[in-house]
């Protein structure tokens, strides 16, 4: 092609064309389409004769490529699971059978259709669709919602499930949530993990790093929820079953003609209060912590997560501590989280360091002021140990059996392997 029909053609676009190659040698068809080929910009090459130029009105008739799409699903489910709020762009999503191969590699149950899901939970099909269906106007939501105060100010959002949807709930955790893999450096809601495991991590380490992820649970979306499922083999129609089950949105009471409706004010995401949101949210996490391990072994630094909190310790300078929030905060933005500003903190060997509320600085334990309090608190008590204050005095004995034996009071019930 020469440099001014291709400048035409820029311009003035690509005259009517059709592509010869798959019209039927012999027939004469190619030879009544196929007018002019352009060679003006050298030998023919092989694209150039797919380019037939001729006047539309004697193009032959096309015929039907493919025949009608078969459908996947039934009407009344497309329009369920691909409603306005419901609705995915990825198309090739839709039509995804079960990965019965990759469930069964990571041990999860098989469950190809609504009906195998309905049978797991002990539901009929009807009431899982009813425990499932995201509604634009609830007349009666799935949850109780209430707020509590938090420790440094404001309030914190509790969406608790009611009785029906919490049993159906803790059934999925056992069965499907509890399965699902997570990084070892998550010591958060887990077995044989807690504040403590998390804690010793970071025990006697010149520089320890906290940060926090900002509106930790609001981000774990639904369609995250179940692009995770989708990803590790379940089908759409299952996948977004599943989502709704463990997912709600922040609901406001409407009233309408005299009738009070809850309606949605936000995505649907994973409810605080609910047995499947701790679970999900170190699941879905799992590609963050893989890739905060390897950042915090690249500059020496040893990681941990509790749920939203991040810490970092070792023994670099302080300069490479705050490169490494740098890239923190990069990996962070790049996996659809954010940190809270507010809550950083760097804290040297000279200071009191703490990670989830536990001292690290030489031994795991409580601060010496939250110890005085409790002394205080033991002193004033008198007659029958307190449930609370025995409380207090057991999660410290699990931090440090030495500081908790030191305030036990000698007529109180102690732990076992105290005595």
């Amino acid at each position: 092609m020469s440099l001014w029909d291709w400048i035409k053609e820029r311009l003035f676009g690509v005259p009517p064309s059709r592509d010869v190659s798959r019209l039927e040698p012999g027939s004469g068809q190619r030879d009544a389409v196929t007018e002019a080929v352009d060679t003006g910009g050298g030998p023919l090459k092989p694209g150039h004769r797919r380019r037939a130029i001729r006047d539309r009105r004697l193009f032959p008739k096309a015929r039907t490529p493919i025949g009608r799409r078969p459908r996947v699903m039934k009407p009344h489910e497309a329009r369920r699971l691909f409603s306005a709020s419901l609705l995915t762009r990825n198309r090739s999503i839709r039509d995804l059978a079960p990965d019965e191969e990759q469930l069964k590699r990571y041990g999860l149950p098989l469950w190809r259709t609504e009906d195998d899901l309905a049978r797991a939970l002990e539901l009929s099909l009807g009431q899982l669709r009813w425990l499932s269906i995201h509604r634009e106007r609830e007349s009666c939501p799935h949850y109780v919602t209430f707020a509590i105060p938090k420790a440094t100010g404001g309030e914190r959002l509790i969406m608790a499930p009611k009785r029906r949807l919490r049993r159906v709930q803790r059934r999925l955790h056992e069965l499907l949530v509890s399965r699902l893999p997570v990084s070892p450096q998550a010591h958060g809601f887990r077995p044989r993990r807690s504040v403590k495991t998390g804690a010793e991590q970071h025990l006697g380490k010149p520089i320890v790093l906290h940060l926090d992820l900002a509106d930790f649970f609001p981000t774990l979306a639904w369609h995250r929820v179940r692009g995770l499922l989708i990803a590790y083999g379940y089908s759409y129609p299952v996948a977004t079953v599943l989502a709704l089950l463990m997912t709600e949105a922040e609901r406001q009471p409407v009233e309408v003609d005299g009738k009070l409706f809850h309606v949605p004010v936000s995505p649907r995401y994973c409810p605080p209060g609910a047995p499947t949101s701790p679970g999900l949210g170190n699941a879905l996490l799992l590609r963050l912590d893989r890739r905060l391990i390897g950042l915090a072994r690249k500059f020496g630094f040893a990681y941990t997560r509790y749920a939203d909190d991040l810490t970092f310790s070792g023994e670099a300078e302080r300069k490479i501590a705050y490169g490494l929030v740098c890239r923190v905060r990069e990996v962070v933005e790049a996996e659809g989280f954010s940190l809270n500003d507010r809550k950083t903190r760097f804290m040297g060997s000279g200071r009191r360091q703490t990670v989830t509320g536990v001292v690290v600085n030489r031994v795991l334990g409580l601060s010496r002021n939250e110890r005085r309090r409790l002394r205080a608190a033991l002193h004033q008590h008198r007659g029958e140990p307190d449930p609370q204050l025995l409380g207090k005095l057991a999660y410290l004995w699990m931090l440090n059996p030495q500081q908790a034996m030191a305030l036990w009071p000698a007529d109180w019930p102690r732990p076992r392997r105290a005595r």
